[in-house]
């Protein structure tokens, strides 16, 4: 209701001051993906900054081409936005950003040595037409793509590989994210295995030259393991894994851990695991889009985003990892409660041997067989004609079940809102 409440009052700002335009900030994010109190923050910080009022109208967004819908055809006058990686690369080729301007006066510039060189390595590998990625976009979160598996139920060594989809010894205990993207980039460097290593293809080749054979053979492997999958999902797979009605879920990094700390109140033992044969990395960035209206306050929001504090701030309100490669953000998600890891990739000199969490800051070992999703462009129809397929044929018996126990669910939990019309706390969990 705050939320709404604020929406609405921005909304009527610019209605009534429409004129005024250069006072008011459109910032346009995935849902549950920042810390709320850092936006009255920012106004003030602004002002100070700057000695000109600014007004925050924040709306949501659940789906990268919703967002780009609005923007490429809509011409939607957002300041800031912010697309996954893939999007940015089809925006940047499309020339629908502008270069993020770091000139702040006497304001501290956080952008510069703020994000993680990894973060950076991955942006100069976006296919972007000639752009320097790094000047029009500024890493926000990141993570991997890898299985969030139960440790009483599932052998380690299992989820080394992603052929334990075809193991019966998990058939119906098997969730599947519903992101065609990240399914097919995954499970593609496990059936050309063979030719990766034989040198005839590289995995960021794969990745990147989008190609109807290699598409025929993802599809050909997720039609052989439709009767293992309990069912594909948007986000009701974490509430499976926690429940123990899942023991594996094909699944983000930041769902992992939302995962882990929920099911260990109740006695459940969650961990997360990257395959042998190679997994996807994935980060979200800041893009100032070119119908954006007030430009200034866009660069000094994505310059106060970056600042070390608020990276913790936001990563520990949503779930996910920062972009941020400052050593505060090291220092601060430091415990000895976990492994020994080197994190030189992320952080820099001084963290060969760090003690953090390996779901969502993965050792050097493991990020070096991590590679990075590409737009398909004119060629998503392959990708999207695939998926409608391959979900098509997976609906088995117990995914009726689950979706009738999800309807039944809410539709007592809309009878029972109705007659005691009490307040229900949002479930905190991040989102790709």
């Amino acid at each position: 209701m705050k939320k709404l409440l604020g929406i609405i009052a921005a909304a009527l700002m610019i209605a009534s001051c429409s004129a005024d335009r250069e006072h008011i900030l459109k910032v346009y994010n995935w849902g549950d993906y920042i810390d709320e109190d850092l936006i009255p923050e920012f106004e003030e910080w602004y002002e100070e900054q700057t000695g000109e009022p600014v007004k925050i109208v924040y709306q949501t967004f659940d789906i990268n081409e919703t967002m780009l819908s609005k923007i490429e055809k809509g011409h939607e006058d957002f300041d800031v936005i912010c697309p996954s990686d893939y999007i940015i690369e089809r925006m940047l080729r499309n020339d629908m950003l502008i270069p993020i301007d770091t000139n702040f006066g006497d304001t501290p510039n956080y952008i510069e040595g703020c994000v993680s060189p990894y973060i950076s390595k991955c942006m100069s590998k976006l296919v972007t037409g000639g752009k320097d990625a790094s000047k029009y976009a500024v890493g926000f979160m990141w993570g991997t793509t890898g299985f969030v598996y139960n440790t009483a139920h599932v052998d380690p060594e299992d989820v080394m590989t992603w052929d334990v989809l075809r193991n019966h010894k998990y058939e119906g205990k098997i969730f599947v994210k519903d992101a065609a993207r990240d399914i097919y980039s995954n499970i593609v460097l496990y059936v050309m295995k063979d030719e990766i290593a034989a040198g005839k293809i590289t995995p960021d080749e794969l990745l990147s030259v989008p190609k109807q054979e290699y598409v025929d053979r993802v599809e050909e492997y997720l039609m052989q393991i439709k009767d293992q999958v309990a069912g594909y999902e948007a986000d009701f797979g974490k509430d499976q894994m926690v429940q123990e009605r899942g023991w594996i879920s094909l699944n983000w990094s930041g769902e992992g851990h939302w995962c882990k700390e929920e099911a260990a109140p109740v006695g459940v033992s969650i961990d997360y695991m990257m395959p042998k044969e190679g997994a996807t990395v994935w980060f979200d960035g800041w893009v100032i889009p070119k119908y954006a209206r007030n430009v200034k306050a866009a660069s000094y929001f994505i310059n106060f985003m970056c600042k070390p504090e608020n990276a913790i701030r936001n990563s520990e309100i949503i779930g996910y990892v920062s972009a941020c490669g400052d050593k505060k953000v090291m220092e601060h998600f430091e415990d000895d409660d976990y492994p020994e890891m080197d994190l030189t990739y992320f952080f820099g000199e001084g963290a060969e041997a760090v003690h953090m969490d390996k779901t969502l800051y993965p050792d050097k070992s493991d990020i070096d067989r991590c590679y990075l999703e590409h737009d398909w462009g004119e060629d998503s129809a392959m990708l999207i004609n695939m998926w409608s397929r391959v979900k098509g044929s997976n609906a088995n018996a117990l995914t009726y079940i689950i979706i009738g126990a999800l309807l039944v669910a809410i539709a007592a939990a809309v009878i029972i809102s109705r007659a005691n019309k009490k307040k229900h706390s949002h479930k905190k969990g991040g989102r790709r």
